[in-house]
């Protein structure tokens, strides 16, 4: 990459921000389209995965497209980021994750601030996001070693079916986690069930990192 380090990190704020924005947005969407849970979450699946293909395609060569403080640091243990670059890019993902959820509250009339009240907490919901997080990272790995014109594909694909074999319904992001706790829409969850979901996904994150670091050890020889 070539772009100085505030390209990089609009780049991530601003694909963070759209990629929330497009979670709940289609979320509150749905919900008030159908009262089916299936129908809801069918659109949610869709526009996330459709995004995650933009997003990545038309960021991608700004800022390495991660919107994942899991990506990022799982990245940059593998060397294929900064160190440097982590702290400032969680940052901004963060920040940008939480502009995108009071963006999407005020394009739909809603409240801009809100905590939500959707409980999702306990051992398959931490295993959920573990998993998720994992078969995200992992994919990301795999991609950009074997087949990196094809990662935006293969990122928005896996979300997508991560949706729907997770009981978590595959958040596999902390930023977007944490953005979702100021929504009480469809999409939220409690501010005090973060932790787990954190802890879930940064251990997802190492132990993809870890596994892939070993797995293609041979072809990065």
């Amino acid at each position: 990459m070539t772009s100085s380090p505030p390209q990089r990190l609009v780049a991530e704020a601003l694909g963070t921000m759209l990629l929330v924005c497009a979670v709940v947005g289609s979320g509150i969407m749905a919900a008030q389209l159908t009262d089916d849970v299936a129908l809801i979450l069918l659109g949610n699946t869709l526009a996330t995965g459709a995004i995650l293909v933009v997003l990545i395609t038309a960021l991608g060569p700004v800022s390495g497209a991660h919107f994942n403080p899991a990506v990022t640091i799982a990245l940059a243990l593998r060397r294929k980021a900064q160190v440097s670059d982590v702290a400032p890019y969680v940052l901004v993902q963060i920040v940008g994750g939480i502009v995108g959820a009071l963006l999407a509250h005020a394009m739909f009339e809603q409240d801009i601030l809100q905590a939500s009240m959707t409980i999702r907490t306990g051992p398959a919901q931490w295993l959920s996001e573990g998993v998720a997080t994992f078969g995200l990272v992992f994919a990301i790995f795999a991609g950009v070693r074997h087949a990196p014109q094809a990662v935006p594909w293969m990122v928005g694909l896996y979300i997508s079916a991560a949706y729907w074999f997770t009981a978590s319904t595959s958040f596999a992001n902390p930023a977007v986690a944490i953005a979702r706790s100021f929504s009480d829409t469809f999409t939220g969850i409690r501010p005090n069930d973060l932790p787990g979901f954190l802890l879930a996904q940064i251990a997802g994150a190492l132990i993809a990192a870890a596994l892939a670091g070993w797995l293609f050890s041979d072809d990065e020889s």
